[in-house]
């Protein structure tokens, strides 16, 4: 029989063998409780909140143990190699590829819809009757708040790089109290909008591609803050702060989505141009 220990111990590669885990198991028993009990709940069953909140529970409870392992395995026990590094940034890289894909699927309904209007929507884009955001107001608020928690969350990791402590720590709080004033401003939008998700292809599109944009900056900073937490307890430093850097690429990738969605829906989409260029 191979000793396991042994064969773990005296391997002859930087990347990491990984122990047996017990969270696989439990976030799959978790996401099957989220889902049921969503349905359930949606269908007005007496006991689908219920299950609902456990599923989210037991995920909640699944991702913090599973996340301090990793922390654990990477800032202790020294798993986390140059190797086990550069595989860990190619997965972020296809990670936010994927997310790429995603939108692109809400822009391609957007465009669908804007370029040749359906007759049923008078055939014109926006449809009659709906009665848009102005874009140089809020929207464009909130772009310039957003590309400047860029600007200050490049600023932090500059700060990393140099091992400059204070000047990490400031902008990283920076970041953050763009972040949630981005997303205020983006709820107040959604309070004061005269259009809901239900009112045809335009509240549908809109909806759901700055919804979800929302939704990604809430990750995005929940992500920046855990990593800001992380180096004021020393666990990231100049050559060794791959979390930190994953949040940032995540972070700039939501920006770089909030542009296009600013130019797209916001701007064009709102604008008498598109009618103008379907009429040419």
């Amino acid at each position: 029989m191979v000793n396991l220990n042994s064969a773990l111990g005296n391997k002859k590669h930087g990347f990491h063998i990984v122990t047996p885990s017990p969270w696989p198991f439990t976030a799959s028993i978790g996401a099957l409780g989220l889902t049921l009990g969503g349905v359930l709940n949606f269908h007005l069953y007496s006991k689908g909140f219920i299950v609902l909140i456990l599923g989210l529970f037991t995920l909640l409870f699944t991702k913090y143990f599973w996340w301090r392992d990793v922390v654990r395995e990477g800032l202790y026990i020294g798993d986390h190699t140059k190797a086990v590094q550069g595989n860990l940034r190619l997965g972020m890289m296809l990670f936010i590829l994927s997310e790429v894909m995603f939108f692109a699927s809400f822009f391609w309904a957007f465009f669908h819809s804007s370029l040749a209007p359906a007759v049923e929507l008078g055939s014109v884009w926006p449809p009659y009757g709906i009665n848009v955001f102005d874009t140089w107001q809020v929207p464009f608020l909130n772009t310039v708040i957003l590309l400047a928690s860029g600007a200050t969350l490049t600023w932090c990791h500059a700060g990393i790089i140099t091992n400059n402590y204070n000047q990490t720590v400031i902008s990283g709080i920076l970041t953050l109290a763009l972040a949630c004033l981005f997303t205020e401003l983006q709820g107040c939008e959604y309070l004061e909008a005269t259009f809901t998700i239900s009112d045809g292809v335009y509240g549908s599109t809109f909806f759901m591609a700055t919804g979800f944009h929302g939704f990604h900056v809430i990750i995005g900073t929940i992500f920046i803050f855990v990593s800001l937490v992380r180096y004021i307890n020393f666990h990231f430093w100049s050559n060794h702060h791959l979390g930190f850097e994953a949040s940032a690429w995540y972070w700039h990738f939501v920006d770089v989505v909030w542009l296009f969605l600013f130019i797209s829906i916001y701007w064009w989409g709102n604008s008498h141009i598109s009618n103008k260029f379907i009429t040419l």
